[in-house]
Formats: structure tokens, C-alpha cells, sequence
């Protein structure tokens, strides 16, 4: 059975979608839970896996009901789909770990001057 380039492509980029999940799991980035690391390789595996093997989307058309072969582009539209939420949601998850350290750091730099304060207020009445 000959590759196309399209099936190459597709699973190049799920393998490394995959990767980048479980690296991210593992090194604890972008707080990662179980269910985030499953979605994503159910996600690009079964695209991997529609890929390699074209003839699965015949037999799910004719479970679903369609008609024609408009697989090449729909699985396209899916990949190109897909990767743009992902990129969003790992943009996202970095700003908001990223607000939160800020809010962290502003809110113990304001605490400490507050106790500063405090302090200072204590001794002028002593």
C-alpha cells in the first residue's frame, strides 16, 4: 500500500502533537491534567489513524449515512481546525498561568508593605 503525502504530513504532525502532550505532561507545563494528555491522543491518534487507513472514513460514512467521498478535504478542515484550538487553548493556559504568577507577586509585595506599614504605625505609637 503506497503513502500519499497527505497521509505523511497528517501523521507527522499528530505524532508531534502527541509528543508535545505527553512532554508537557511529564514536565508538569501548562498545568496538565490526565484528561487534557487523553483527549489529545485520542484526538490526533484517531486522526493518525484515518490517515494511515482512508477506508475507516468509508465504513463510518456509510454508518453515518453519507454519500460521496469529500474525505481528503473534511479531514483537512478537521487537522487545520483541531491545531488552531489546540495552539488557542495552550496560548490560553500560558496566559493564564502568567496572570496568576502576577497576581501572586503584586498581591505578597503589596502585603508586605502593608506590614510594613503596620509595623511603622506600631512603633510611632510606642
Amino acid at each position: 500500500m503506497p503513502f500519499h503525502l497527505y497521509q505523511i504530513i497528517v501523521t507527522s504532525i499528530a505524532v508531534i502533537m502527541i509528543y508535545q502532550g505527553i512532554d508537557n505532561f511529564v514536565k508538569g507545563k501548562n498545568h496538565p491534567t490526565a484528561l487534557k494528555l487523553l483527549v489529545r491522543i485520542v484526538v490526533w491518534g484517531g486522526m493518525a489513524v484515518v490517515a494511515l487507513f482512508p477506508v475507516i472514513t468509508f465504513w463510518a460514512a456509510k454508518v453515518i449515512g453519507i454519500e460521496g467521498n469529500l474525505n481528503a478535504v473534511i479531514l483537512t478542515g478537521f487537522i487545520l481546525v483541531f491545531l488552531m484550538i489546540f495552539k488557542l487553548l495552550s496560548a490560553i493556559e500560558r496566559l493564564e498561568s502568567q496572570i496568576s504568577n502576577l497576581v501572586r507577586k503584586d498581591t505578597l509585595k503589596n502585603l508586605k508593605t502593608r506590614n510594613l506599614k503596620l509595623e511603622t504605625q506600631r512603633k510611632i505609637r510606642r
